[in-house]
């Protein structure tokens, strides 16, 4: 009797092919839909403004070969032998204005003025549920104090000697039936503040699947529902005014769309899901 002839398993593996990489259960996977071109909202000899789309990183991470606002616009720029300086940031899976200076005094001059935050810097977001005895033209604040750990901002309170003060405006854009739309002022300035403050008060940012892990199977959108929408400050040079807006992009137009038709859930199932939380 004949024995099952084993293929060799070297012959069988495409050796063009690339090896398999695991990931851990944790890593995002989302993949990227975006241009390479990102698209400029304003631009002079001494400062430029884009509108960075969501899962395009802002500045590059070091030792990897990951596209970046920063190096996209750093290559466009060689060309015209002109330089891309970074100036702030914004969430990776954000979408929205960022401004770059061109040269160092340009840049020294901006940094000092987000270290002052003096430059008006409005976000919209989507929120879970409606913002609790809202109208839409009250301007509120939240205050909040929050130590960084690792990737994560943890909420604290001010008696901690390691924690930062995060504050913020907001007024109520839009309700729908178990959601919000805000417009958000930063006053200050820490990384996921927006997320990190809303997330405190029961409101997360809908889709940010980095502090609420149930976000990941949002349909509606596959990323963070947070844009950065408007921008201003004080030219490095001329000393005027500069206001720049950026209008929402595509996915979030739908995700507000979808929100607009839903009906409010009932009762209990609300309930249950504040429990789940």
């Amino acid at each position: 009797m004949n024995k099952p002839r084993q293929q060799d398993r070297s012959k069988r593996r495409n050796p063009n092919r690339a090896p398999v990489q695991r990931r851990s259960a944790h890593e995002d996977t989302r993949r990227p839909r975006f241009s390479l071109e990102p698209s400029v909202l304003y631009e002079d000899d001494a400062v430029i403004v884009i509108d960075k789309p969501a899962g395009l990183l802002a500045v590059p991470i070091k030792g990897s070969a990951t596209p970046s606002a920063w190096s996209l616009l750093a290559e466009k720029l060689e060309r015209k032998k002109q330089r891309a300086l970074i100036v702030h940031r914004i969430d990776r899976f954000s979408s929205g204005a960022l401004l770059f200076a061109k040269t160092a005094p340009d840049r020294e001059a901006l940094v000092r003025q987000f270290l002052a935050h003096t430059p008006v810097r409005q976000y919209l977001a989507a929120l879970r549920h409606r913002i609790a005895n809202s109208t839409t033209d009250e301007p509120r604040t939240l205050a909040h104090y929050f130590r960084r750990e690792g990737m994560y901002q943890q909420l604290r309170t001010a008696k901690d000697p390691e924690a930062s003060r995060a504050e913020l405006r907001y007024s109520v854009e839009r309700l729908f039936a178990d959601a919000s739309l805000v417009r958000v002022e930063l006053v200050t300035g820490l990384q996921n503040q927006i997320r990190a403050q809303f997330l405190a008060v029961g409101n997360p940012v809908i889709g940010d699947r980095k502090y609420r892990r149930a976000e990941s199977s949002e349909p509606l959108i596959d990323r963070v529902a947070l844009h950065a929408a408007h921008l201003e400050f004080i030219h490095p040079r001329s000393g005027k005014n500069i206001s720049v807006d950026c209008k929402l992009p595509a996915d979030f137009q739908h995700l507000l769309r979808e929100l607009s038709r839903s009906k409010p859930a009932p009762a209990n199932q609300l309930l249950k899901k504040r429990r789940k939380r």
